[in-house]
């Protein structure tokens, strides 16, 4: 079995920066470009995470079909 961490840091680098970002905009008194900040980030994550689900239901839909 390979394991693949790419995606899981990848999450991990999005999410960091995110914070970062979002920090230092509340920082300088500008929450509502931090809030949308962590929406963008939070969005990319989940069509990051659908795609993936949708490569596993393929990989399960091609093993039980017998393509």
């Amino acid at each position: 079995m390979i394991l693949n961490y790419s995606l899981i840091f990848q999450i991990a680098g999005i999410g960091v920066l995110a914070a970062i970002i979002s920090t230092v905009l509340k920082k300088a008194g500008q929450d509502d470009f931090a809030t949308w900040t962590i929406l963008a980030a939070f969005i990319v994550v989940l069509v990051q995470v659908i795609l993936k689900v949708g490569e596993l239901f393929d990989k399960v839909k091609d093993v039980f079909l017998f393509h």
